[in-house]
């Protein structure tokens, strides 16, 4: 039998042709939760104002033991209108299109350094030299993290994720939110340039943002901002890697790879099950009757390769128009930063198919090792013989 975290999708195409929406249990108290795995489905849901992700709100009276920091646990993605409204509002400008261009000479300046130091013909990995440290340098210097401190902000940061360690989550949670916290005091003495100290004007200006509103769209943008795309990069050379003809059809054609980039994103979802949203009032859902307040899981891996919206899902076909997928969620909570990810995907894509033209698998695609979360899909290690 395959295990699930080395291909989700053989499960999930079982489970959609069966019912796109279905209840299941959940631990050992009798509740349960809604699966979302149809495409059509998963749109809709994406932008039901009936699905809240006021989590503060659903959790307040449940009596949870877990010590998540305020500002990680009440984060912007667990808000609704106006309050998420608001915050988007303040980060917006920073991922626009032209923002980002702007951003476009480091991002390839900090690839090529990191490329400089592959040996070639020598094996390494890919996720460890390339798609952890280019994300998480280009955020942080997008907010103003020292260099000194980016290795702490990166342990953390993979914490967070740490499936299973509820614990663990919960110390990375206070590490970072207290970084932060003194970080935006060092910036308030001595104001720069960077997003953050942007943030801090607001906050301190007439958009009144709380403190805790500040250090809590801070930890959001350092974390979100690099680990999904972490996760991007690792899955989109994965895919390149296993399919030579069209590894070879980008390199001879750098151009499209803007383009390729959607289905890349399709075919290997970097967020498998869009953050948590539960229920205000019961609805139907894909002919299933949802009741109120329940939770409600929307897995946009499987929504990405329902064949009732793009044929051949398990293909990787690069002249496909994939810009429907919903890799980047959908609706008012689509991710702010999807402009950043595929500047920084098509820079680093683009590198290594120009730069080694000889790239392989070091490996059998069925020894890599998964990360074990509900939330992400990416690889622990990527070796790679340059």
């Amino acid at each position: 039998m395959t295990d699930p975290t080395q291909d989700p999708y053989a499960t999930y195409a079982a489970m959609r042709s069966a019912c796109p929406v279905q209840a299941v249990p959940t631990g050992s108290g009798g509740h349960i939760n809604y699966l979302v795995l149809g495409y059509a489905e998963a749109r809709q849901a994406l932008a039901d104002p009936r699905l809240s992700k006021d989590t503060a709100a659903f959790f307040a009276d449940k009596g949870s033991r877990r010590r998540l920091h305020p500002a990680v646990a009440h984060n912007m993605l667990a808000t609704d209108p106006p309050h998420h409204t608001r915050l988007r509002k303040l980060v917006t400008k920073a991922f626009t299109t032209g923002a980002v261009a702007e951003l476009r000479p480091f991002i390839a300046q900090t690839t090529d350094r990191l490329l400089d130091q592959w040996p070639l013909g020598e094996q390494i990995d890919l996720v460890a030299s390339l798609a952890v440290p280019l994300p998480v340098i280009v955020i942080c210097e997008l907010l103003g993290v020292p260099e000194t401190d980016r290795p702490d902000v990166q342990r953390w940061s993979a914490q967070l994720f740490a499936a299973g360690k509820p614990d663990l989550i919960d110390e990375a949670s206070h590490s970072m939110a207290e970084y932060m916290t003194g970080l935006i005091a060092a910036k308030r003495s001595r104001p720069g340039g960077s997003l953050l100290d942007g943030l801090i004007a607001a906050r301190d200006g007439e958009d009144r943002l709380s403190e805790e509103e500040l250090v809590s769209l801070a930890v959001l943008l350092l974390v979100a901002g690099h680990e999904t795309t972490t996760n991007f990069l690792g899955n989109a050379a994965l895919a390149l890697l296993q399919h030579p003809t069209e590894q070879e059809r980008l390199r001879s054609k750098p151009e499209s790879i803007p383009a390729a980039l959607e289905e890349l994103l399709r075919f290997d979802s970097p967020v498998s099950t869009a953050t948590f949203r539960y229920t205000t009032e019961a609805i139907t859902l894909g002919g299933t009757e949802i009741p109120a307040n329940v939770p409600v899981l929307i897995t946009l891996g499987a929504a990405n390769r329902d064949p009732q919206r793009f044929p051949a899902p398990d293909q990787l076909d690069l002249n496909r128009e994939a810009t429907g997928h919903l890799a980047f969620g959908h609706g008012i909570h689509r991710c702010v930063g999807a402009p950043l990810a595929r500047a920084e995907a098509d820079i680093a894509l683009r590198a290594i198919l120009t730069r080694f033209p000889r790239l392989r698998l070091a490996v059998p695609a069925d020894q890599l090792e998964w990360r074990r979360t509900r939330l992400v899909r990416g690889l622990v290690a990527l070796p790679v013989n340059a």
